[in-house]
């Protein structure tokens, strides 16, 4: 592929980038003992974006031969033409990238090609099954797996010459417990970038099951919290949301031109000296992260980038246009869902670094607080603003963990709950990996980190 798209670029000037991109989604979902929904979709093409008269023309075309996408550039180009007239700032030139250059084969595609329906349709079922059958208060239950399989090419007139393949399966269970007209739901899912045996390498599908059902069951005699200011330990689940939702896309490049948060705070302090905070193509602490990309879409090597050290703002995520912006190295951030998206700023795998103390350590020293667990949904604006539901929270009394409740929300600014980390653990998870992340187009992401003691506004009585 890399050959044909070369071939496609031997007679081009000026800034010519080919991306081909080969995606298969197949997911399976069990409930009420039976299939409830299979799907599978296959999507197969090249984007072609140009840099010409100062601005970017972009095209794609889903066949995949010598003419369509020479025919393609030119339409790219032609819309570049039509655009550069209404563009105010022209692009005078994109700074120096560190290309990737050669094949980059993901871990777990042969198991993830060895695996047969069958055994995918027999574990959303047995597990489904066992699951609904061992309590009487289960009302329902629901096994969901999916994957994605995909190959991309990025080839550029300026040096970029790179293919990689992955897959990325996910696992979840929803389950939904009931008692004399109350309901409680319970869900836990996982997402990683390998194989079954990264996948289930923590946890085994029953044990995610078992979790989800517990919690459920164990919700229906929980109470509500007490609101307000309160001091709170957070697990990798909640922090990796804090410091996606609320922190990452403040400092997407693109966001920060737009007037977020972070905008003119680079060298000034944003969190407590115990807050540090990157966001990586690589999966670092344990294999697997579900946001793991070997390249980028504008064929860049993915860099480590500190957005955050020791509390001091030192970065923000960049594609090659916006690093020529703030005179900076490229991050390796800029991605598209599918050869038909252009590529735009996105985070990959966002996560605070370990401290020194450990759980245990922390939950001792809390007289009066909570351990939130569970990441649930949320919401987070350009000021930083944010509100999360928690799945779990328990009640921190004189060091020790005592009742479960219910129904909590965190709310607050990310930079002040930053500023107010007193206590950061050694442990480390991964926990965002599951699902999506939206900005005008999916992408697959994780987040996560230790834990972490901070204030936040809790939601309750």
């Amino acid at each position: 592929m890399r050959d044909l798209l070369k071939e496609c670029l031997s007679e081009e000037n000026g800034l010519v980038e080919l991306r081909y991109h080969h995606k298969e989604n197949r997911s399976f979902f069990a409930e009420k003992g039976r299939i409830e929904s299979s799907a599978l979709r296959k999507r197969s093409g090249v984007g072609i974006r140009v840099l010409h008269n100062g601005t970017w023309g972009f095209a794609s075309t889903g066949e995949v031969s010598k003419a369509s996408i020479q025919n393609a550039i030119r339409i790219a180009k032609q819309a570049a033409t039509v655009s550069s007239s209404l563009r105010g700032e022209k692009i005078s030139n994109l700074p120096p990238a560190l290309f990737a250059k050669g094949d980059f084969i993901g871990k777990g595609i042969e198991d993830f090609r060895n695996r047969s329906v069958e055994e995918k349709l027999n574990l959303v079922l047995d597990v489904q099954n066992k699951a609904l059958k061992s309590s009487t208060s289960l009302q329902s239950v629901g096994c969901g797996y999916s994957e994605i399989y995909e190959e991309k090419a990025i080839v550029t007139t300026d040096g970029a010459d790179s293919f990689f393949s992955m897959v990325r399966p996910e696992f979840r269970v929803n389950a939904v417990a009931s008692d004399n007209g109350k309901l409680e739901s319970g869900s836990h899912s996982i997402g990683v970038t390998g194989g079954w045996d990264c996948l289930f390498r923590d946890k085994k599908p029953e044990d995610i099951s078992e979790e989800a059902c517990r919690t459920a069951i164990d919700l229906l005699t929980s109470t509500l919290p007490d609101g307000g200011l309160a001091t709170v330990i957070l697990s990798p689940s909640i922090v990796g949301l804090l410091v996606h939702e609320a922190i990452g896309h403040t400092v997407e490049a693109d966001f920060v031109l737009a007037g977020s948060v972070a905008q003119g705070k680079i060298g000034t302090r944003v969190g407590s000296d115990l807050v540090s905070l990157a966001d990586s193509g690589v999966s670092e602490y344990f294999e697997g992260a579900g946001g793991t990309i070997p390249v980028d879409d504008e064929g860049v090597i993915p860099q480590k980038t500190m957005i955050i050290q020791d509390g001091i703002l030192k970065s923000y995520l960049h594609n090659r246009e916006t690093a020529h912006k703030f005179n900076v190295k490229p991050t390796g951030s800029a991605r598209a869902w599918e050869y038909s998206d252009v590529p735009l700023i996105r985070m990959r795998n966002t996560y605070l670094l370990p401290g020194s103390s450990s759980l245990e350590e922390m939950i001792a020293g809390t007289k009066n607080g909570y351990f939130l667990d569970g990441a649930k949904n949320g919401q987070a604006d350009a000021t930083g603003e944010f509100m999360f539901a928690v799945q779990k929270a328990f009640k921190i009394e004189n060091g020790k963990i005592t009742k479960l409740l219910k129904g909590v929300t965190v709310s607050g600014l990310a930079f002040d709950v930053l500023q107010n980390v007193d206590m950061v653990s050694k442990e480390f998870k991964w926990d965002l990996g599951s699902g999506h992340c939206g900005k005008g187009q999916p992408a697959k992401v994780d987040a996560g980190g230790p834990y972490v003691r901070t204030k936040v506004q809790l939601g309750g009585n």
